[in-house]
């Protein structure tokens, strides 16, 4: 599955564009707190829990956009966003969505 940010795929063309696909993945509240808490008191440690808790909930939900656009029979997913929201002052949510498009068969010519 090819997966990029931008709206193209160099030397390919969208057959067929599928739809919207998106993923969420919800860090739970006791980590998110001890993670912020932890920032306070112990800067470097924390930054590198907190990037590998992060890293860890981007690639749960990007995931989950593979799998929902495999299933919508995808070749590819155009146009990635990603967003992080904090939910209730102890929730940290990461989201991330694209659109599902089908490639052509042929390669485009240079």
């Amino acid at each position: 599955m090819i997966i990029t940010t931008t709206q193209t795929i160099e030397n390919r063309s969208i057959q067929e564009y599928l739809g919207l696909v998106a993923g969420e993945s919800i860090m739970e509240a006791h980590a998110a707190k001890e993670i912020l808490n932890g920032i306070a008191n112990n800067k470097d440690e924390a930054s590198e829990i907190y990037k590998s808790k992060m890293t860890q909930a981007r690639l749960s939900a990007i995931a989950e956009m593979i799998a929902k656009a495999e299933k919508m029979g995808a070749d590819a997913i155009v146009a990635i966003g990603f967003n992080y929201q904090v939910i209730h002052d102890e929730m940290l949510m990461f989201a991330t969505s694209g659109t599902a498009v089908k490639l052509a068969e042929s390669a485009l010519s240079m």
